[in-house]
């Protein structure tokens, strides 16, 4: 029996779920701009009184660690560490592109499907025609750790040319205006939410891969230089 605390604040989404075994039992969630100093632990107490439960019954919490939004990172590793401190917690990091990558297997209805073979890419939507992403096969294994990537119109060309990919996210507005051909897929209305976190936490529960609270720090990938992409071996020189 597990009761974990998912925490979602990377991007304009305020989210959080608590869920028993890896489903969800309660769950908030706004996009109101700017909410998350507000909300957060507001959300929190009131998933806790719906599902009957305290804050001191649960076994652990898990952040998704980004990347995504400096402010928002800031403000749900700093609630969720000080709730692991004072209660003696463990703490969870789910990668947030994984976690995306997860709501768009799920929402495609693809997820049992043990033929068709594809490929999962999240897209957070970043400046101007930029993007952040990775690459996942259908296991939600990560081919390409997550990277910043600029959209143009040789885009994904040659990933595309022999593989079928699901694109989803906040940025996919952006790849929809790139990319064409028919191994596109575009699952829509997909965003950064402690609702696909559940069975990633879950994981890591099950796994004891938990993460130092002193030293653990959100993922911001806020650098980036322009250049080409090394590739995934076997698949492509370039995304």
């Amino acid at each position: 029996m597990s009761l974990i605390l998912n925490i979602e604040t990377t991007s304009e989404v305020c989210s959080v779920g608590l869920a028993l075994n890896g489903e969800l039992i309660a769950s908030r969630e706004t996009i109101d701009p700017n909410s998350h100093s507000r909300l957060l632990t507001v959300f929190i107490d009131e998933i806790f009184k719906e599902a009957g439960k305290t804050v001191s019954d649960i076994d652990a919490i898990a952040i998704s660690k980004g990347p995504g939004s400096y402010t928002g990172l800031r403000i749900g590793t700093s609630v969720a560490k000080g709730l692991c401190y004072s209660l003696g917690k463990p703490l969870i990091s789910v990668d947030t592109l994984q976690s995306i990558a997860y709501g768009i297997l799920f929402k495609s209805g693809l997820k049992n499907d043990f033929e068709l073979e594809f490929f999962i890419c999240p897209l957070i939507d970043a400046r101007r025609m930029e993007v952040y992403t990775g690459l996942y096969d259908k296991d939600l294994n990560c081919l390409k750790e997550p990277y910043a990537h600029i959209f143009e119109e040789v885009s994904f060309k040659e990933l595309l040319e022999k593989n079928i990919v699901l694109f989803g996210g906040s940025g996919m507005e952006k790849a929809k205006s790139i990319l064409t051909g028919n191994n596109a897929i575009f699952v829509d209305d997909i965003k950064a939410s402690a609702l696909y976190m559940a069975g990633l936490s879950l994981s890591s529960f099950e796994k004891k891969e938990f993460v130092d609270m002193v030293y653990f720090e959100p993922f911001y990938l806020k650098e980036f230089i322009a250049g080409k992409s090394k590739g995934i071996p076997g698949l492509t020189p370039r995304l």
